[in-house]
């Protein structure tokens, strides 16, 4: 009789150390994300930028729950979804400087399409990323990691500026922008929404740098018999800016005299032709700032900018007939 009743209460004790188990189980999911960084971009000589990273979701069963089925058959759903960030935005995002901000987005697959975008409820037509996993008798800790693409479309890039510093990183934080739900379950499936949700952060950013391109013709005055009265010319040279850069155009003597004194010239007699060059009709001799000269400044609006530039030959004695010419060379400062 004693000894029965000693079983009894054994058996008692395991099962209120088992339910006790059961009970005090913590199984759990977390996610973590690489920083993306889109490096220095040029946005005037860019086309589409791309960066990558690596989520990996991480889930962990504590303790191994001796209840049928989670016995046999643990699994788990997960939804691993992402918000706008800070830079706000959705289709598409954006990354931030100021009150600046530069269109971008991260994908789940290389096509860069709309519905590849990783976004999730809180971005319409977005969807997350969704994992399971599952096994017989697992305990412990099981990992997954999946690909993930950003992208910065050139249109995007079109009038980004710096602000007139020497470079400034747009960026966007995603801390309190992603989350991780899960649901665990046996035999049926519990939606991933079912069950508890935590936190994870990440940073995407992109530097932008100042650059510029010039571009140069031809000025003709065209054929003329005499110097007796002035003859004028126009032209153009094409400079494209970062926005928001500063820049200079500096003009040197040419090949055959001075800022103040240049001269176009024949090679077959070596005759030449003075004449004069400016930013404005009648303006300044444009040059290096030196000797009573002007330099052409202007600043950057990421698209090609006309830079007007007047000729001028003065009347003066007319030499003999021939092609007179000069090169002179134009230096882009920012």
């Amino acid at each position: 009789m004693t000894t029965h009743l000693a079983r009894s209460m054994r058996l008692l004790m395991f099962l209120c150390l088992l339910l006790a188990g059961a009970s005090a189980r913590a199984d759990t999911c977390e996610a973590s994300m690489t920083d993306i960084s889109f490096g220095s971009i040029n946005p005037i000589a860019s086309g589409d930028v791309h960066a990558s990273g690596t989520l990996t979701v991480t889930c962990t069963w504590t303790v191994l729950n001796l209840q049928p089925p989670l016995l046999l058959l643990p699994s788990v759903n997960v939804c691993v979804n992402l918000g706008a960030g800070s830079g706000g935005g959705g289709i598409p995002r954006y990354l931030s400087n100021g009150s600046q901000r530069l269109a971008f987005n991260l994908y789940t697959g290389a096509s860069y399409s709309d519905a590849s975008v990783w976004g999730g409820p809180a971005i319409p037509g977005t969807s997350g990323i969704p994992t399971r996993f599952e096994g017989l008798l697992k305990l412990g800790s099981v990992s997954r990691s999946f690909p993930v693409v950003g992208r910065i479309a050139a249109s995007a890039l079109a009038g980004i500026g710096t602000g007139g510093a020497a470079g400034a990183v747009y960026s966007s934080s995603f801390a309190g922008h992603g989350s991780v739900s899960f649901s665990f379950s046996g035999i049926s499936t519990q939606p991933c929404s079912a069950g508890a949700s935590t936190a994870f952060s990440f940073r995407v950013q992109a530097s932008i740098a100042n650059d510029c391109v010039i571009q140069a013709g031809s000025l003709d005055f065209g054929a003329n018999s005499v110097l007796s009265g002035a003859r004028r010319a126009a032209s153009a040279l094409s400079v494209r800016c970062t926005a928001d850069n500063p820049y200079q155009v500096v003009l040197n003597g040419g090949m055959h005299g001075s800022i103040g004194a240049r001269r176009m010239k024949n090679a077959a007699t070596g005759e030449t032709i003075a004449y004069t060059l400016s930013s404005s009709p009648d303006g300044s001799p444009w040059g290096d700032g030196t000797l009573g000269s002007s330099v052409y400044g202007g600043t950057g609006s990421g698209a090609a900018q006309s830079v007007p530039v007047y000729g001028l030959v003065p009347a003066q004695r007319t030499p003999s007939p021939g092609s007179y010419g000069d090169t002179v060379t134009a230096t882009l400062y920012f």
